[in-house]
């Protein structure tokens, strides 16, 4: 007999685009393999969609992401809730036009009197030895254009509250997804739950120092705060579940109390979302800090085939550990 109180992140997503749809006919899906056929894309994160809401709801693209989210954003501008699929993020790049310089803009462009609800769900992450060309995380491009919220869920009840959350959403919303993690099994989301966009999660309250993460990294930072706790170490965790919006408000509250803080992410570590959350919390806190923020991300590299290479790409639960043991033993 299954465990119903807990659910993976694949099978979250599933059922939020399920209960967005069966509640609203102008939420559509679309994207190269999406519907039954195809087997519900690649890892089957629509399976059962275009069976039940049928072919005009779901429907598989040819193999052009410029053409999933132009044909996303005209959907959008006649009334419908598309939620496109961009099977991997590298591949955003081939539509950037489109997602930059037409959804991010035209409600700017028209005064406010054009809104674009369009969700871009797009999955990435190192571990599947798929190369450097199918696993970046490009979350920091889309966070710096204005117009674009940006999430990446870590866990399936924000997975399935951000997703809701996003498909109502006026502007558009880029919902990054993890694959190595959309096996991993987690609470079970309430039916009907949302997670308000902007908004982050206290995971692990502490006192010493704040690691400040999101999607996978996420789980990496919860193992390193667990081995942590067992020696002493009181570390706060916060999952920020937005990156754009970020929740300024709880992090600087957190780090003003403990003093210290690590961002974590997967993306490379120059120019990252981590460059721009240290640089706020030392302009907003610098009096108080006991050390200088510290990021911790991925090597300056396409991300490497090599297995042991891959391995070594992105952060670990271990450089965690070692990062928040470097930020204590600064003076």
């Amino acid at each position: 007999m299954s465990d119903t109180s807990q659910i993976t992140i694949l099978q979250a997503i599933n059922k939020a685009l399920t209960d967005a749809m069966a509640e609203d006919d102008s939420v559509l899906v679309l994207g190269e393999e999406v519907a039954d056929p195809e087997e519900g894309g690649i890892v089957g994160v629509t399976k059962g969609l275009s069976t039940r809401f049928g072919p005009h709801r779901v429907r598989s693209t040819p193999i052009s992401e410029q053409a999933i989210i132009g044909a996303a954003i005209g959907a959008s501008l006649a009334g419908f809730k598309p939620v496109a699929e961009i099977m991997l993020m590298n591949f955003t790049t081939v539509a950037m036009d489109m997602i930059v310089n037409h959804a991010a803009k035209l409600r700017f462009m028209s005064g406010g009197q054009t809104h674009v609800p369009i969700v871009i769900r797009t999955m990435t992450g190192a571990g599947f030895g798929t190369g450097g060309q199918h696993c970046d995380y490009l979350e920091a491009w889309f966070a710096h254009t204005a117009g674009i919220k940006v999430v990446a869920p870590s866990n399936a009840a924000d997975a399935y509250g951000l997703m809701r959350s996003a498909i109502e959403d006026p502007d558009p919303v880029l919902f990054i997804e993890n694959l190595p993690t959309y096996w991993t099994p987690s609470a079970a989301p309430q039916p009907g739950a949302r997670v308000p966009l902007g908004k982050a999660s206290v995971l692990s309250p502490g006192q010493d120092v704040t690691v400040i993460a999101y999607a996978r990294m996420v789980q990496e930072a919860q193992a390193a705060v667990a081995v942590l706790k067992a020696g002493g170490i009181s570390a706060e965790l916060i999952d920020l579940r937005s990156v754009a919006p970020w929740d300024r408000r709880t992090v600087l509250e957190s780090v003003a109390r403990t003093g210290r803080a690590l961002v974590v992410h997967e993306a490379v570590t120059p120019f990252g979302v981590g460059a721009e959350i240290s640089a706020v919390i030392h302009e907003e806190l610098f009096s108080r800090l006991k050390a200088p923020v510290k990021r911790l991300g991925g090597a300056f590299c396409p991300v490497p085939f090599s297995k042991p290479l891959e391995t070594a790409f992105a952060p670990r639960a271990t450089d965690i550990e070692a990062a928040v043991r470097s930020l204590l033993a600064t003076a």
